[in-house]
């Protein structure tokens, strides 16, 4: 169909729009990882936008410095690997027996549970419980505190009421349990919102250095992105205690090396996980709007 002068008018603004905001989107994101990769002292003169004008190599090489980060790397894919897993066996499971109208008084565990999405016992409680339940300092104190999300049982209580009734109808008639129902229909055809929940739950336990900083003491048990906090917290701290002329020159230059060094941290934490991306970018469509139909 031939397209009139007002269409190709809007078409071209639309695609306008677009590009304006993919350029907003991604730019801030492409800057940092230039001036990671820029020399610090010339950053602090400005300038530096689409690419490196002193390109160097030393941010990275004072971020991988510390020898702990390749066991920290370890540690934060096994907690990314086995809390993903755990969450969402969990969580998926809880919200089907959520999902079944003849569960008894599903009502209330219904409130219950929403109710722990507004209301904490605080970091003090929660701390003295971590300590008596023996996950200070284990690597479970990652896993077993949030194994189950409230916010991803919605979601996947929702889908699994958009499943057709006759499928587990037919499953029972020919001798389906619970949990044979579960596992054979149910959970086959829940490939989009089980991608979708799994990334936002990869993302969740892959950027959280929180936890380690509170409940571990072990340099081995501690994820990377905790030691890169703290490799960064180290090279600002010796800024701050530059007291003398000479000193105080050197914090000068490394300031502008920290904001530098900020970058390229940002930049080691988020490649890994970004790189899942393109492997679940078609489930994202479906499996996020699941959570957007009205029961």
């Amino acid at each position: 169909m031939k397209m009139g002068l007002e269409d190709r008018i809007f078409g071209i603004v639309i695609y306008i729009l677009l590009t304006l905001l993919a350029f907003v989107t991604f730019y801030p994101f492409w800057n940092s990882a230039v001036v990671s990769f820029n020399q610090g002292m010339d950053t602090a003169l400005g300038g530096v936008t689409f690419w490196p004008r002193e390109f160097t190599l030393e941010n990275y090489k004072i971020v991988l410095a510390d020898d702990r980060i390749l066991s920290g790397f370890v540690v934060s894919i096994a907690r990314t690997i086995v809390g993903t897993f755990m969450t969402i066996a969990v969580t998926a499971l809880f919200a089907y027996g959520m999902s079944r109208k003849e569960l008894v008084g599903r009502n209330y565990y219904m409130t219950f549970a929403i109710i722990t999405m507004y209301f904490s016992g605080g970091l003090i409680p929660t701390y003295l419980l971590i300590k008596s339940l023996g996950l200070f300092n284990s690597f479970w104190v990652f896993i077993i505190p949030s194994m189950v999300s409230v916010w991803s049982m919605i979601i996947f209580r929702t889908f699994f009421k958009e499943i057709p009734a006759g499928l587990e109808d037919a499953a029972r008639i020919d001798g389906c349990g619970y949990w044979s129902t579960f596992l054979r229909i149910v959970v086959p055809l829940s490939g989009p919102v089980v991608a979708t929940l799994s990334l936002f739950t990869a993302i969740a336990h892959w950027n959280d250095w929180f936890v380690a900083s509170i409940y571990i003491s072990t340099p081995d048990l501690l994820p990377v992105q905790t030691i890169l906090k703290q490799t960064l917290d180290s090279n600002i701290a010796t800024e701050l205690n530059a007291d003398t002329a000479a000193a105080s020159h050197l914090a000068k230059r490394q300031e502008y090396t920290t904001k530098s060094l900020m970058m390229a941290t940002m930049m080691v934490t988020s490649l890994p996980i970004i790189m899942v991306y393109p492997f679940l970018q078609r489930y994202f469509v479906k499996g996020v709007l699941v959570g957007s139909l009205k029961e």
